[in-house]
C-alpha cells in the first residue's frame, strides 16, 4: 500500500500540475473573443452564400473561446489533459459543410484558439491579419466565366439533332448531362458555357417544336 502511495503521490507531483494565474487566463481569454470577433466580422462582410448564416458565425466566436480554454486546460494538467484527449475523441460531428470557404473560417477559428491558448496572441493577430490580406484581394479578381446548365424541353426526340447543332454554335463548350426522352416529349439537360445567353435563349425558343428553354447556374454537383 505504501509503494502504491508513493507511485501515486510521485506521478501527480511531477507531471499534474502547473500553475497558470487568472491574470493570464483571463488575458488569453480576452484576446481570443477580440481575435473571434475579428473573424465575426470578415466572415460577415465576404459570405457569399446564398442565405447567410448568423448561427454559424457566431459558432466561429464560440469554438474559438472553447479552443484556447482546452489548450490552457492541457497545460495546466497533464492528467487532466489525458482525460480530455479521450472525451474529445468520442465526439463526431456529422454538419456536412458545403462551401470551402466556411471550413477556412472553421480551421481559422479553431487554430486561433490554439496559438492563443499556448500565449501566442500576436502570432494569431498577424496570421490573422495577413489571410484577411489574401481573401480580400483574390476574392476581388475577377471570375472567369462559370458553365451554366441549359434545359431545354421540346415535343419529340428528333428535335435532338437541330437543338444540340444550335448549341454547340452558340456556346463555347457543351456537355450532355441528361437526356430524357418519352413519345409525346423530350428533355435535355446541358451544360455549356454561353457566349451570348439571350441569343441563345431566343434562338432556342423560335424553334419548331420546342416548348421551353431555361439556363440553370449550380455549384458544380450534378447528379444524373
Amino acid at each position: 500500500m505504501e509503494i502504491m502511495d508513493i507511485l501515486r503521490k510521485t506521478f501527480l507531483q511531477g507531471y499534474a500540475t502547473s500553475d497558470i494565474g487568472v491574470s493570464t487566463i483571463f488575458v488569453c481569454i480576452l484576446c481570443t473573443a477580440f481575435i473571434g470577433a475579428y473573424i465575426f466580422v470578415i466572415y460577415k462582410n465576404i459570405n457569399k452564400n446564398s442565405f447567410y448564416n448568423r448561427n454559424f458565425n457566431l459558432s466561429l466566436m464560440g469554438m474559438a473561446i472553447i479552443t484556447a480554454a482546452i489548450i490552457l486546460t492541457i497545460q495546466s494538467n497533464i492528467v487532466v489533459s489525458l482525460g480530455m484527449v479521450g472525451a474529445l475523441s468520442i465526439i463526431r460531428f456529422r454538419t456536412a459543410i458545403k462551401d470551402p470557404m466556411d471550413l477556412v473560417f472553421l480551421f481559422w477559428s479553431i487554430s486561433v484558439g490554439i496559438i492563443c491558448g499556448a500565449g501566442f496572441a500576436l502570432i494569431a493577430a498577424i496570421a490573422s491579419l495577413a489571410l484577411t490580406v489574401v481573401i480580400v484581394i483574390f476574392s476581388m479578381m475577377p471570375e472567369s466565366k462559370g458553365t451554366l446548365i441549359l434545359v431545354v424541353n421540346a415535343v419529340s426526340h428528333k428535335k435532338e439533332e437541330t437543338i444540340m447543332e444550335f448549341v454547340k454554335e452558340t456556346c463555347s463548350y457543351v456537355r450532355t448531362r441528361a437526356c430524357n426522352v418519352t413519345k409525346t416529349n423530350l428533355n435535355l439537360a446541358i451544360e455549356v458555357r454561353v457566349k451570348d445567353r439571350s441569343a441563345l435563349i431566343d434562338g432556342l425558343m423560335e424553334m419548331d417544336g420546342v416548348t421551353s428553354a431555361s439556363l440553370v447556374e449550380h455549384d458544380g454537383d450534378v447528379t444524373v
